[in-house]
């Protein structure tokens, strides 16, 4: 059984969870189930990913900053002046302009780089999916306890109406004397 059953068990009732009988235990549980908030959208998400899917997360996260972008242009950079400015004059670049071996890089990266980015966005769209039914759930447990609310202000506005009833024919008689 949950821990949480038995130190509420424990707080609520000052036996033990196996010393208390059905009844007190669905109490507890009913109790338990209704004060307890929804998951943790994130949490839940989290503790069930892969290697692989926490690997593309983080190189999504990496690939879509402005720090791989800086470094990215750098190293561009970087490639062309040492084959044209350096190199090149002493006509010993790997990669002379036109640059087809950074072409060729640069198309392995972008088909690389492409799927792993996909698998993120699939996984950030499964992640909203459960955000969306944490959401409902809320909403949910928001209108049940909005509903009866109104149940109980109901039966108390009755419950008054009926009281100002039965005072009144009294109160009439006393003005009468």
């Amino acid at each position: 059984m949950n821990m949480s059953y038995h130190s509420r068990a424990n707080r609520l009732f000052r036996k033990e969870w196996e010393k208390l009988s059905d009844h007190e235990r669905d109490v507890i549980q009913s109790v338990v189930q209704r004060i307890q908030g929804p998951p943790d959208a994130n949490e839940v998400f989290a503790d069930r990913r892969t290697f692989g899917e926490r690997a593309s997360d983080r190189i999504a996260a990496f690939g879509g900053s402005w720090t791989f972008i800086i470094l990215f242009f750098a190293w561009l950079v970087f490639w062309t002046v040492l084959n044209t400015d350096v190199l090149g004059p002493r006509h010993e670049a790997f990669d002379p302009y036109p640059y087809v071996f950074l072409n060729l890089i640069l198309s392995m990266l972008a088909a690389i780089q492409a799927p792993i980015i996909m698998m993120s966005q699939n996984r950030q769209a499964a992640r909203d999916r459960v955000d969306a039914e944490v959401d409902h759930e809320v909403n949910v447990r928001t209108e049940l306890g909005i509903n009866q609310l109104d149940e109980r202000l109901r039966a108390i506005d009755a419950r008054l109406a009926e009281l100002a009833l039965r005072r009144e024919p009294a109160a009439s008689g006393d003005a009468a004397e």
